[in-house]
């Protein structure tokens, strides 16, 4: 068996062609997207886009300068830039004001979901600045119309540089940490189930407080009509009872009136409490999502990009076969190139929108309890 067939062979084994056209075209459908554009390309989405860029340094201008050596680490706290309300500003106000314990661990959830989109950043980016060598090499090749064996070596050094073990792939130190998704999503389902429970509890006591405030409110006032029409019989019947029968009825009023400002008070409260918890829920049900969501791409990703190593060094292993399976590995990066940086800015865009939905359910939440 030749090399090109080993090669074809080895690719079939793998993923298709024909399968990751279906795969493509599965998931591609009329208009999705423009839809995608103008439901998130948002002036909000954008602001965060650009906070984050300028954090990086201008991610692409900085790949398009890179050496063939491997780029330096780059470690860049996101979070702290890009959330919203900050946490210090959180805590401080957990410090002065009653907040639920619940509302707490939403507000701790969310910071965590928060670090976690930052570490899937950092991991875009230095897939970015990896992948910038090997698509120069693709496109010189392309533009090359020399195809001398001395050219080769040159070819099989980016390959070698690419597929090395030493060259890592950075999606995979997160998908490496995959129960860390797996602790976070059953962490924020038990978050969510304590909400619901809560804000349900809450509803019932709400509900069973509307209706004694119907009855007691009728009989209280009977009760109070029926004391005060026996008082006034009494003090008609003594001087002292006709001075001191103002001071009693307005004793009554009174406490009447204390009485139903107190209910009102705890049942304002109780719908305060409520509105907390439902809108915390909401926000832990959209952190559940996402999440899952940019697992499964990163997961996807990490795929393509461990495939591609392996096609890379099958090339270096054959270094001796002429030009054959150097221009069926150039032409298999140049056919996913385009499509493999689209996933990445995909994924990219649905971190930016993470954020966003946690930045505007913190927000709310705050915004609620103040």
């Amino acid at each position: 068996m030749t090399c090109t067939r080993w090669f074809c062979s080895l690719r079939s084994s793998g993923r298709s062609l024909r399968e990751c056209d279906e795969e493509e075209n599965l998931c591609r459908k009329p208009n999705v997207n423009e839809e995608y554009l103008q439901t998130f390309r948002t002036k909000s989405f954008i602001e965060i886009c650009n906070k984050a860029q300028v954090q990086f340094g201008n991610t692409r201008s900085l790949s398009s300068s890179c050496s063939t050596s491997s780029p330096p680490p780059i470690r860049i706290n996101l979070t702290d830039s890009l959330l919203e309300p900050r946490q210090e500003i959180i805590t401080n106000m957990t410090r002065n004001v009653k907040v639920h314990q619940l509302l707490v661990e939403y507000f701790e959830a969310s910071l965590e979901a928060c670090l976690c989109c930052d570490t899937i950043l950092q991991g875009i980016h230095s897939t970015r600045l990896s992948y910038t060598r090997i698509t120069r090499a693709v496109n010189n090749f392309n533009d090359s119309t020399n195809e001398q064996t001395n050219t080769t070596p040159k070819y099989h050094k980016y390959l070698a540089s690419f597929s090395s073990k030493l060259q890592n792939n950075p999606l995979s130190a997160i998908t490496s940490t995959t129960m860390q998704f797996h602790d976070l999503h059953d962490k924020y389902i038990e978050l969510l189930r304590k909400l619901t429970s809560k804000r349900k509890k809450i509803k019932r006591r709400l509900t069973l407080i509307s209706a004694c405030k119907k009855v007691g409110g009728i009989a209280l006032v009977t009760s109070h009509g029926a004391i005060l029409i026996a008082l006034l019989i009494v003090s008609l019947h003594s001087v002292v009872g006709l001075v001191a029968a103002p001071s009693i009825v307005g004793g009554l009023v009174g406490l009447f009136i204390k009485r139903i400002k107190f209910r009102i008070r705890r049942s304002s409260s109780y719908e305060r409490l409520c509105e907390q918890l439902d809108a915390a829920a909401k926000g832990v049900f959209i952190m559940i999502n996402d999440l899952d969501t940019m697992s499964r791409m990163v997961k996807r990703l990490s795929d393509e990009v461990e495939y591609r190593k392996m096609v890379a060094d099958v090339c270096v292993k054959n270094v001796g076969s002429k030009c054959e399976i150097l221009k069926q590995v150039i032409n298999e990066f140049s056919d996913y190139e385009n499509r493999f940086l689209e996933q990445l800015e995909e994924l990219e865009e649905h971190v930016y929108l993470c954020f966003l939905t946690v930045n505007k359910s913190r927000s709310l939440v705050m915004q609620q309890i103040i």
